[in-house]
């Protein structure tokens, strides 16, 4: 090949920008295709960044800490075909402003429903049994004795698991603590859902949930009428033994209504895997309580589950760059 007609190739193919390193998997795919530029920094791009670095771009790979809108369509500017979003939720997507502009808009579902609800099944696990306060007790060298009445906590089997939205995640965890420790399952959802594998499950609406339930499971998707769904009323129908997870998204829980909760053991405990924003402050209230334990959004963070993301976000991107349906399409 000549260097002219590899030169003609080689501007042929759309760029695209990648708004932080994804695993190679998909970072191989999108290079095969498309000429990437990657922010490499551990941070990501402030939206002044972002703005500079998709001009001209034909494609962009983004995550939830990326704001994409009418500001960031105009930057990149009209020949912008396909946003592909790096995780399940889109919310950091303007999507009514990308269908308008005929903008195709992916996700990634599916790949981490089990790891997901296995990072549930662990933040229960961890805060009914005291497990973060308790290992640093013994880092810090306090661990002093074996105690008769020292670091009691919850039982779990066959006590009663609320789960607040009985998607794909919320089902998983359903049957993982149903069939392992036996627990009663009552789950708020806008329709019946037949949950093979567990055999004793109700719907019922929010509050009876929260006063029914010894553990507390949220899986719903954020909108208008998740955000701050959980706050101090809820808070006081849940019992004293209750324990919260959170693996879904921070802005449904009122992280301040949460702390005042914990502090004054209105409900036992709660294991967050995801907080508004993110990171949360570390003078944040809740953040110094030892019956709260708050892990860094990694849910996901298994190598199999990263990379089976990593490839649905790249197919997608690909198939919006040329034309063809969105393996995973949100529009």
């Amino acid at each position: 090949m000549s260097s002219s007609n590899a030169t003609a190739l080689e501007s042929a193919r759309p760029k695209v920008f990648v708004t932080r390193r994804l695993p190679d998997v998909g970072l191989k795919i999108i290079s095969s295709r498309c000429d990437p530029q990657v922010w490499q920094d551990r941070l990501p791009p402030t939206f002044e960044q972002l703005l500079h670095a998709v001009r001209g771009c034909s494609g962009l790979v983004t995550l939830l800490s990326d704001r994409i809108d009418a500001q960031v369509f105009d930057a990149a500017g009209p020949q912008l075909r396909v946003v592909s979003n790096y995780a399940v939720g889109v919310n950091n997507i303007d999507l009514p402003e990308a269908i308008r502009r005929g903008i195709a808009v992916g996700n990634t579902p599916g790949v981490l429903t089990d790891a997901t609800a296995d990072m549930a099944v662990t933040l229960m696990l961890a805060a009914a049994r005291h497990l973060k306060p308790a290992s640093d007790e013994v880092r810090s060298g306090n661990w002093k004795t074996w105690e008769p009445t020292g670091w009691l906590g919850c039982d779990i089997a066959g006590k009663t698991l609320g789960i607040i939205g009985m998607g794909r995640i919320g089902a998983t965890v359903a049957m993982r603590m149903s069939g392992g420790w036996n627990m009663n399952v009552l789950y708020m959802s806008r329709s019946e859902k037949p949950l093979l594998g567990v055999p004793f499950s109700t719907r019922v609406e929010l509050d009876p949930l929260l006063a029914a339930s010894d553990f507390i499971s949220i899986h719903t998707n954020l909108n208008d009428q998740s955000r701050g769904m959980i706050g101090r009323r809820e808070f006081a129908l849940m019992k004293p033994n209750a324990v919260l997870v959170n693996t879904s998204r921070g802005a449904v829980i009122d992280q301040d209504a949460l702390a005042e909760a914990l502090a004054s053991r209105q409900i036992f405990a709660a294991g967050l895997d995801v907080t508004d924003p993110e990171p949360l402050d570390a003078n944040h209230p809740l953040v110094a309580l030892p019956n709260c334990i708050i892990a860094p959004h990694i849910a996901s963070a298994t190598f199999g589950t990263r990379d089976a993301m990593a490839e649905i976000c790249a197919k997608n991107l690909i198939a919006g760059l040329f034309g063809e349906p969105l393996p995973a399409a949100v529009c």
